[in-house]
């Protein structure tokens, strides 16, 4: 692993159906009928792998989102399911971390901690759990609820379903499964613990039925970057993906975040902050804003407008695209995200944009930062950030597929590496190696330590 005056970018590559931009599917060089075609994925793993990135990560959405009634005609909705998926990717892959999207609002501690076990144990030690809390009504309507829970409650019970994961993964210390074919004895018992835990949202005896895995615990990133989101950053995360257009802004939610670690008892160095960055790529940063541009002329305006919509909880259709937003509900007043919902309203504030301009800011990025130009102009964005104390690392966002990301693995990973930013090999076989992240030890043995046993 790198020492500190090795630092070295993390960076994880984000699968977003095939493409992050909204029209990427009408892309000239995108794969839009490999959705569900396993060489699709199989292609996208094994060239990240290649870049030798530390992971992959899949988002994911419990429902169809088509509130304006665009999306279902004209955009993606088709998202695989992550569990399945990241299964199957184990096994055509070696090296890299396989990281998904699981909600806390819409499944039980229980299956999650099963699931996520076993697939660290098939990957020899790759897996990661992407916590969020589901912020849609549409989501609430597939699980028998008129509406998802309200935001301070839903960061309650994912405060509370964390703690049951993780305790669920600490209930068999390393070294229970003896084998002893001679004597009989498979498990030695006092060695798997029962949680008795009984919250206000969950009642879970166990132990899990899988013993501890590779990673102790698979690694555990959070996504949310309101207060109460960063609040259960500091205390449960490993890994933090944000969203930041400033270099400001980004330094800003760094050193909050770190220094929140230190209050629940945690190393700064234990969580790694790691911004979404869109990057497009081209021979000349005239040849790259040509291909954002030839990307964003794809766009219908209606699907724009319903994405712009969506983020800002606000209904835009009727208002004049290229006019100034209308008056925003304020931040407390929104249910859904809000985080995205501060971070696209002070884009639109800070940078005076129309609805029109907003709306394409949106339908590229989806509210994280746009960086264009050649490898060496990528890398140069990439690096004052990383050395400005903004991150440590990135979430790569290819704006179309395959071809988003084998530019940015065929020409900016060998320029990171020229400067000594990134590996050239990994450095060990687990996605907490990849990380630099220590291997956690089981809260059950600790408290036997701690009582003397």
């Amino acid at each position: 692993m790198s020492t500190p005056e090795q630092r070295q970018l993390r960076l994880g590559a984000f699968l977003f159906q095939v493409g992050h931009h909204v029209a990427s599917w009408r892309y000239p060089d995108t794969d839009a009928q490999g959705i569900l075609q396993h060489e699709f994925y199989e292609h996208f793993a094994q060239t990240a792998e290649r870049g030798k990135f530390d992971m992959i990560f899949l988002a994911d959405t419990l429902a169809v989102i088509d509130r304006f009634k665009t999306n279902i005609k004209h955009t993606v909705t088709v998202r695989p399911e992550p569990i399945t998926l990241l299964s199957y990717l184990a096994g055509v892959t070696e090296h890299i971390g396989l990281a998904a999207t699981v909600s806390t609002s819409y499944h039980e501690p229980y299956n999650l901690a099963r699931e996520f076990s076993c697939l660290d144990h098939l990957s020899g030690g790759r897996a990661a759990w992407n916590v969020v809390t589901s912020g849609r009504d549409e989501e609430a309507h597939n699980f028998s609820q008129g509406h998802h829970l309200a935001h301070d409650k839903r960061y309650e019970r994912a405060r509370e379903f964390v703690d049951v994961v993780t305790s669920l993964w600490d209930s068999w210390e390393d070294g229970a499964i003896v084998a002893d074919k001679e004597n009989g004895i498979f498990a030695d018992p006092s060695k798997v613990h029962e949680l008795n835990h009984r919250g206000e949202f969950f009642a879970v005896r166990g132990p899990l039925n899988l013993p501890r895995s590779p990673q102790g615990r698979p690694v555990v990133i959070q996504a949310g970057a309101s207060e109460t989101g960063k609040h259960l950053a500091a205390q449960t995360a490993e890994v933090v993906f944000t969203a930041w257009q400033t270099l400001e802004e980004a330094q800003l939610f760094y050193r909050s975040v770190k220094d929140l670690a230190v209050t629940y008892d945690r190393s700064p160095n234990d969580i790694l902050i790691m911004p979404g960055i869109f990057p497009v790529i081209g021979a000349t940063e005239e040849e790259a804003r040509e291909k954002e541009a030839l990307l964003q002329s794809q766009v219908l305006p209606a699907v724009g407008l319903s994405m712009l919509s969506a983020s800002l909880n606000v209904d835009l259709t009727g208002y004049p695209l290229d006019g100034p937003l209308p008056d925003l509900p304020e931040l407390q007043q929104v249910n859904g995200g809000k985080s995205r919902f501060q971070l696209v309203s002070d884009m639109a504030r800070r940078e005076g944009l129309t609805i029109r301009q907003l709306m394409y800011r949106v339908t590229g990025a989806r509210g994280h930062r746009t960086i264009y130009g050649t490898p060496v102009q990528i890398a140069d964005q990439l690096e004052e950030w990383f050395k400005g104390g903004a991150c440590d690392g990135f979430n790569i966002m290819p704006p179309y597929l395959p071809g988003g990301l084998e530019e940015f693995v065929d020409l900016v990973i060998p320029e990171l590496q020229r400067r000594g930013l990134f590996r050239t090999e990994y450095e060990g076989s687990t996605l907490r190696d990849h990380l630099g992240l220590t291997r956690p030890q089981s809260r059950f043995q600790k408290a036997e330590s701690a009582s003397g046993y």
